[in-house]
């Protein structure tokens, strides 16, 4: 069986996490802009980190698994 969770918890993240697209943090003119579309390195940076420790709790410490196939 092939498990599955760490692709799907991977896309999941990153596309609810991409800089710009639903916030970014920080923003330009505000700690917090909503659907500003654009990236600055420091909204890379902390979105990265983000996406990292998210990941990391889902995979490993919640231990989830989504299997499929034969």
């Amino acid at each position: 069986m092939l498990d599955w969770a760490p692709v799907v918890v991977g896309v999941v993240l990153f596309v609810i996490l991409s800089p710009g697209l639903l916030f970014e943090l920080p923003g330009l003119r505000r700690w917090v802009d909503f659907g500003s579309l654009r990236v600055t390195g420091k909204a890379a940076t902390v979105h990265t980190l983000l996406f990292f420790v998210l990941y990391t709790i889902i995979i490993v410490v919640c231990d989830v698994h989504i299997y499929s196939g034969a």
